[in-house]
């Protein structure tokens, strides 16, 4: 957290809402921040539930472990890479991370579950390590991703811009199961926890995911 230089309009716009808003509501948004100010932060965290953070060039969220009562949390268009990992936040329901700098899923999806348990909306579209129209990615590998991060999160209902389906869920927790990981994995190389450890692009892991669920082609209906 910073102390220093933070605008004045910043302050005057969290100076008491108006009796119409939420007070458990803070918006950051285009505010030109780094990181979140230690000011706001003792003002605010107490009783915040919503934080939106999004548009700003903030590269570490460790504040936020003072905001114990978050549940939604929109930090969108931030360089937020797979190196930020998020404090423990077990009431955190919703999550955007759109349009961020987030190029690898390990370790950084498994991190992600331990902090947030309980995401129900999950959204990290336009990141290199989501593949999709956006940026290029095929649909085939679009729904590797998107079965795999469903495996860790079973309370997760939405996932990008889709509803997350009973179909999908069933097929992410057969697939994504610790021998079908393991299998990803070359003999001697370490084993599951090198996997898991390591920080490996989702682009390098594509070989093997296609060779494997090609001979597992799922018969439930996964389109949406």
């Amino acid at each position: 957290m910073c102390d220093s230089s933070i605008p004045p309009d910043l302050i005057m716009s969290t100076e008491g809402a108006p009796e119409n808003e939420d007070p458990t509501r803070l918006t950051l948004a285009y505010e030109n921040l780094y990181e979140l100010p230690r000011t706001i932060v003792e003002r605010f965290s107490d009783h915040i539930r919503y934080l939106d953070i999004s548009h700003n060039k903030i590269t570490n969220l460790d504040a936020l472990v003072h905001f114990k009562h978050l549940t939604s949390l929109i930090a969108d268009s931030n360089p937020v890479t797979e190196n930020c990992f998020l404090p423990p936040l077990p009431k955190l329901e919703l999550l955007w991370l759109n349009h961020c700098k987030i190029a690898s899923l390990y370790p950084w999806v498994g991190k992600l579950k331990e902090s947030c348990p309980n995401l129900q909306y999950l959204c990290l579209m336009g990141n290199p390590a989501a593949p999709s129209y956006l940026n290029g990615g095929t649909f085939y590998e679009y729904l590797q991703y998107r079965l795999f991060v469903i495996s860790q999160f079973p309370s997760l209902n939405h996932l990008d811009d889709r509803k997350v389906t009973d179909d999908q869920r069933a097929e992410a927790q057969r697939l994504y199961k610790r021998p079908f990981l393991e299998r990803l994995v070359k003999p001697g190389s370490g084993g599951f926890s090198q996997l898991v450890n390591s920080s490996v692009s989702w682009g390098n892991m594509q070989g093997k995911l296609a060779s494997i669920l090609s001979k597992e082609r799922p018969n439930r209906n996964l389109l949406i």
